[in-house]
């Protein structure tokens, strides 16, 4: 265990003994659970660039093809993609954080399953000013088809927004346009939707401003593609997501 000032590294070979430490010690103070990606990093630009920016543009390009089935992903490797132009030795160490992530992950997988249900429903979110270069804002949406996921998107706003209501209504909007996007491919390939689609939204000004019904933050699927969230958030959303491992869908398959 190594400690410096209220910043605590715990390591180990036995993963059992480490979460044990950790509850023990959450039981006595309030502590944060950091997942692949630390809440408090923001990634702004100084003047110290990376020792080698090629190697970092080839880690965060092939990054990005993991994100075609790893939406747990999108946020951090969208975060990164961000200094392509200017990386820093800092940008690299969190880069192979994500690699230390999946590495540790790579039986997780996108789970579709069968079925009859063509409801549409969108979970929609933004980081108001999220980003301390240029007070932009991050938006991000996942979009269901009955009980899977099928889109998904972590982006920063292109303006400015002045006030976290403005913020997310531009995130609302862009979900609204892969959501009609969505009912015309369906609409195309002969797929009837039962009923509109429902977007899910946390803020009440964006809420009234679109009349569509408000969900807590806390069941806010949309905020694994817009901040870094604490271990036990990310971990909830990513099985929200229906990241499952292929060796436990197999097992399931074979009790069915």
């Amino acid at each position: 265990m190594l400690v410096y000032v209220d910043d605590i590294l715990v390591t180990g070979n036995q993963e059992e003994a480490v979460s044990s430490f950790i509850a023990a010690l959450s039981a006595c103070f309030v502590i944060r659970d950091l997942a692949p990606l630390p809440t408090s990093v923001q990634g702004s630009s100084d003047s110290c660039a990376s020792p080698d920016p090629i190697e970092y543009r080839q880690l965060v390009g092939s990054l990005q093809y993991l994100t075609l089935t790893r939406p747990d992903l999108s946020f951090a490797v969208n975060k990164f993609c961000q200094h392509m132009h200017d990386p820093q030795p800092k940008h690299m160490v969190m880069a192979k954080r994500i690699l230390r992530y999946v590495k540790s992950t790579l039986d997780l997988g996108l789970l579709i399953n069968p079925s009859s249900d063509f409801t549409i429903q969108a979970f929609n979110d933004a980081d108001w000013a999220g980003s301390t270069s240029d007070r932009r804002s991050t938006g991000g949406y996942v979009v269901f088809l009955g009980p899977n996921l099928i889109s998904w998107q972590s982006k920063k706003q292109r303006t400015v927004a002045r006030s976290s209501t403005e913020s997310e209504y531009k995130a609302l909007a862009n979900c609204v346009a892969e959501v009609s996007w969505l009912r015309s491919l369906l609409s195309e390939l002969h797929v009837s939707v039962p009923s509109s689609p429902i977007l899910w939204c946390d803020n009440l000004g964006a809420t009234f401003l679109s009349s569509n019904p408000f969900i807590s933050t806390q069941d806010q699927l949309g905020d694994i593609l817009t901040k870094p969230l604490s271990h036990v958030r990310f971990h909830f959303f990513r099985d929200k997501l229906r990241l499952f491992s292929r060796m436990l869908s197999a097992c399931e398959g074979s009790i069915r």
